[in-house]
C-alpha cells in the first residue's frame, strides 16, 4: 500500500502544481500519471523473476548483466546509488512511449513545453500513440515541423522506481550498458530547463561509460569492446554528418529573401535535405545499410529530425575535451565536479 499512496501523492501534488501554473497540462499530466502508475503495477521484482522457472535462463542472464552494468556505474562511474532497475516490465514486443517534437520550419529552433520542476524541454512524451501524433499535428496545424518516435527507456528522475523495460534487454551488451547508464545519468543529474545539456552529458556518459565498462570486463581487444566501438563510430559518424546538416539548412533559411514564396522555400529546403541524405553514401561506415532508409524522397526527415540531433549530440566535443584534458578522463572526478557545479532537478 506504501507504493500507491506514494504514487497518489505525487500525482496529487503534480495536479496542484499544473492548476498553477496551466491548467492546460492537467489532462495531460493525469494521463501521463495514470500510464506511469499502470506500467509500476504490473512491474515484477527482479528476486521475484529469478525464482521463477518459467521465466527463460537467457532473460535471467539479461536481468544479472543490468544489475552488473547498475553496479559498475554507481562504483566505477561515480554515478547516484538507485532504486532503479530493480523491477522488470514486460512489453510484449511493443512500445509503450512515444515521444512528440517539434521546430521552427526554417530555423533550427526547437518547439518547447513547458512542465513543473523539470522546465522547458524540447520533446513531449505520451503513453498513447493516438496522443502523440495528435500533438505532432497540433504542431503542424500552427506552421512547425514534427515528428513522432518511439523510445526504449527514459527516466522519471526518482520520482518512481524506473523498471528494467524489456524493450531494452533487445540490444548488445553495450547497447545495454549504454542504455543503463545514460538514464542513471539522468537521475544523478538533470539540470532545470536546459534539456540539451542534460541530454548530451547523459549521451556522453552513456557512450563512454559503455566503453571503459567493456574494457574493464573484456579487455580492449576483445570482440565485445571492438563491436561496440564499431556502433558508436557509426553512431558519431552520422550525428556528426546530421549536425552539419543542421547548419547548412540553417544557412539556406538565413539567406530566403523575406518575400520568397512559401513553395519556394519548401523546394529548396528538401532539395537541400536530400542532398544531406544522399551524402551519407560518402561515409565509410562499419554497417552501410545503417541508415540508408532515411534516404527515401517519400520519407524525408524535417527539421524536427535535425533538432533531435541538436539536442542530443551538439555539444559533444565540450564534454569529450573537458573530461580528457581537465579530469584526465577520471568518470569517478568528472562526475563529482559536475554535481557540485550544476544544481538538479
Amino acid at each position: 500500500m506504501n507504493l500507491f499512496k506514494k504514487i497518489a501523492s505525487f500525482v496529487i501534488f503534480s495536479i496542484l502544481v499544473l492548476l498553477i501554473s496551466n491548467c492546460k497540462m492537467i489532462s495531460y499530466g493525469v494521463k501521463q500519471g495514470i500510464g506511469q502508475i499502470r506500467i509500476v503495477r504490473n512491474a515484477r521484482p527482479i528476486p521475484e523473476m529469478m525464482n521463477d522457472t518459467l521465466v527463460s535462463d537467457s532473460l535471467k542472464q539479461k536481468l544479472k548483466l543490468v544489475e552488473e552494468i547498475k553496479k559498475f556505474a554507481i562504483d566505477s562511474l561515480g554515478l547516484n546509488p538507485s532504486k532503479n532497475y530493480n523491477t522488470f516490465y514486460n512489453q510484449n514486443g511493443k512500445p509503450i512511449l512515444w515521444i512528440a517534437v517539434g521546430c521552427a520550419p526554417y530555423k533550427m529552433e526547437s518547439y518547447t513545453w513547458k512542465f513543473p520542476v523539470v522546465g522547458r524541454v524540447p520533446y513531449k512524451g505520451f503513453f498513447n500513440k493516438e496522443d502523440a501524433l495528435k500533438e505532432a499535428e497540433k504542431l503542424k496545424e500552427n506552421g512547425y515541423d514534427s515528428r513522432v518516435g518511439t523510445v526504449s527507456a527514459w527516466s522519471t528522475l526518482g520520482f518512481f522506481k524506473d523498471p528494467i523495460l524489456s524493450s531494452m534487454l533487445d540490444q548488445s551488451e553495450g547497447q545495454i550498458a549504454r542504455l543503463i547508464i545514460h538514464e542513471l545519468t539522468h537521475s544523478t543529474l538533470y539540470v532545470k530547463g536546459n534539456a540539451q545539456f542534460s541530454e548530451n552529458l547523459a549521451t556522453f556518459i552513456g557512450d563512454e561509460g559503455a566503453k571503459f565498462y567493456l574494457q574493464q570486463k573484456y579487455g580492449i581487444n576483445s570482440k565485445e569492446y571492438k563491436e561496440y566501438v564499431g556502433e558508436i563510430a557509426d553512431n558519431e559518424k552520422f550525428s556528426s554528418h546530421i549536425l552539419k546538416g543542421a547548419k547548412i539548412l540553417d544557412s539556406l533559411y538565413t539567406s530566403f529573401p523575406p518575400n520568397l514564396a512559401e513553395n519556394l522555400k519548401k523546394e529548396q529546403k528538401f532539395k537541400l535535405i536530400q542532398q544531406i541524405m544522399n551524402d551519407l553514401d560518402t561515409i565509410s561506415f562499419c554497417t552501410p545499410t545503417k541508415f540508408s532508409k532515411l534516404q527515401n524522397p517519400n520519407s524525408l526527415p524535417n527539421n524536427a529530425f535535425f533538432v533531435g540531433y541538436v539536442t542530443y549530440h551538439k555539444d559533444q566535443n565540450f564534454f569529450k575535451e573537458e573530461f580528457n584534458a581537465k579530469f584526465n578522463s577520471d568518470f569517478v572526478l568528472y562526475l563529482q565536479y559536475l554535481k557540485t557545479h550544476y544544481n538538479s532537478v
